[in-house]
């Protein structure tokens, strides 16, 4: 049957019209409840896509695989394939933990040395920086594990089996950790980074930070030490940086600006977001800006560069940093003293919770699992 023959384009994953041309005008057999559908060679993929719930046909028996398609059924079926994808596919299944924090009860708290700044989650493990180190928790306890003697550590990145700290000092300065190894100092790879890096980022072959003294720096591995690091000026308060799996992207906290670089640091394309721009989080496909003077959150498409919306209410106060578990986005709320939540697959609010007085959270990653926070106006490590 050629193309021309389907009732539209859109039919259902087109293998429904081939069970109908298949089976000619007598169906024979029965496909699990479906009394109209052969028990052919089609008939598993129509048995997934019931099992799973994503169409239950059009009655208890009958599944009617000659009707069309409508576009708005069509985004209804593959809505629901894209939310049982990703909740059969989490570390939370993997775990039977297919709950999720719903409240302040559910916060876990760890108190640190000093007021945490930006962190990140090895799988494994959190490494959270702050004025003079960075302390390294595990995940699975919320146990603190050891502490690495670093200056101003502010940025933190997970990358080639290592912990790399970037402090905030002028000019600025690259360390890296080997988790394998005793706890001790960290070890300086770069010392002539831009001044004040405040955030970096990895990219499968070199490291990025954001320098809030209008630069951004690219560091190369190399085989000995000091690594090359080249600086490019002209920005305008870089205060985070994210990668999208092809470019590096970087917000501008003065001029409100989010751009796209290429691989040598020059501005590929300029998205104006709202007032103040801060740390952006990814979730694979759309980018998530937390604009902290406006109270909202910029969401853009990273292929092309369109805001898709601009989020405001459920909480959002100071909106500062953010990330991505996976199927939800999770943004602190620094001046509010909480956290808001959003379905990333559509946009949804899920709830904004309070994290207590003078908490001031401020950063946050993901385990895949729980939400970490850093709560920097009581020193303190929250879990979520």
């Amino acid at each position: 049957m050629s193309p021309a023959h389907f009732p539209r384009p859109l039919s259902l994953l087109f293998a429904l019209a081939a069970v109908w041309a298949g089976a000619s005008q007598s169906l024979l057999g029965t496909c699990g409840p479906f009394t109209d559908t052969a028990a052919d060679a089609f008939c598993p993929f129509i048995l997934e896509i019931f099992t799973l719930g994503i169409t239950t046909g059009t009655t208890p028996t009958t599944f009617d695989p000659a009707s069309d398609v409508t576009r708005t059924q069509m985004a209804a079926f593959l809505s629901r394939s894209v939310d049982g994808v990703l909740k059969r596919g989490s570390r939370r299944a993997a775990l039977d933990q297919f709950w999720t924090p719903q409240g302040a009860s559910s916060f876990g708290v760890v108190n640190l040395p000093s007021p945490p700044g930006n962190l990140k989650s090895d799988g494994a493990d959190v490494w959270i920086g702050d004025f003079s180190s960075v302390v390294r928790v595990r995940a699975s306890d919320a146990k603190i594990l050891e502490t690495w003697t670093a200056p101003f550590a502010e940025g933190i990145v997970v990358a080639m089996n290592r912990v790399f700290v970037a402090s905030g000092t002028n000019p600025g300065t690259l360390s890296r950790i080997d988790p394998s190894q005793p706890p001790g100092a960290a070890t300086a790879v770069a010392s002539n980074l831009g001044g004040d890096p405040f955030a970096a980022v990895f990219d499968g072959t070199r490291i990025w930070t954001a320098n809030s003294i209008n630069s951004v720096s690219i560091v190369t591995p190399g085989p000995s030490i000091p690594w090359t690091v080249t600086t490019v000026s002209g920005f305008s308060n870089p205060a985070g940086i994210l990668f999208d799996g092809v470019n590096v992207w970087l917000t501008n906290f003065s001029n409100d600006r989010l751009v796209k670089l290429d691989s040598a640091g020059a501005v590929l394309q300029t998205v104006t977001s709202a007032s103040g721009p801060l740390r952006p989080t990814f979730d694979g496909t759309n980018i998530w800006v937390p604009n902290t003077l406006s109270n909202s959150i910029s969401v853009v498409r990273a292929s092309t560069g369109v805001i898709l919306a601009t989020l405001t209410g459920n909480g959002l106060s100071g909106p500062l940093g953010s990330a991505f578990d996976g199927q939800r986005v999770l943004v602190t709320n620094q001046t509010g003293n909480g956290v808001s939540l959003w379905k990333a697959a559509d946009l949804s609010s899920l709830g904004n919770f309070m994290t207590g007085t003078g908490t001031g959270p401020t950063d946050v990653c993901s385990d895949g699992i729980n939400f970490w926070i850093s709560f920097n106006g009581s020193s303190q490590l929250g879990r979520f």
